[in-house]
């Protein structure tokens, strides 16, 4: 007699929406600051690849915890850095660190990140016992 198999599924890092835009938009801006130049780089650029990068890494850093206020305290982390981000995406622009197709792509994605953020902290509160 074969056992039956288990239907339950575990959530997986890479099946989080506002993570895998996050990563994507975090190696895009570091693509971008990669070819500035030094001074540009040295300055603005580092922080905010720091900042961008960040809002994945909260998230993953989230995931990987064991108790739900923690991994919801890392998720607020990471909106803290999305809007940081922002700031770092908009002192770019102001600059004219940034070409104008550069900065509608990283803001549109920027734009995607507080919905799904939420959606992933209240997820995490309700369907989370511990």
């Amino acid at each position: 007699m074969m056992e039956a198999q288990s239907d339950k599924r575990y959530l997986k890092l890479n099946d989080i929406e506002c993570y895998k835009i996050a990563f994507h938009l975090s190696n895009y801006v570091w693509d971008v600051v990669i070819n500035w130049e030094w001074f540009a780089k040295k300055t603005v650029g580092s922080q905010y690849v720091n900042a961008v990068d960040s809002i994945s890494a909260n998230i993953a850093e989230g995931f990987g915890r064991h108790f739900k206020k923690d991994k919801v305290n890392f998720y607020r982390y990471s909106r803290g850095s999305l809007k940081e981000s922002y700031d770092w995406t908009q002192k770019s622009k102001v600059r004219e660190l940034l070409a104008p197709e550069e900065y509608d792509h990283i803001f549109t994605e920027l734009e995607k990140l507080p919905l799904s953020l939420n959606h992933l902290i209240r997820y995490t509160n309700e369907k989370l016992k511990i």
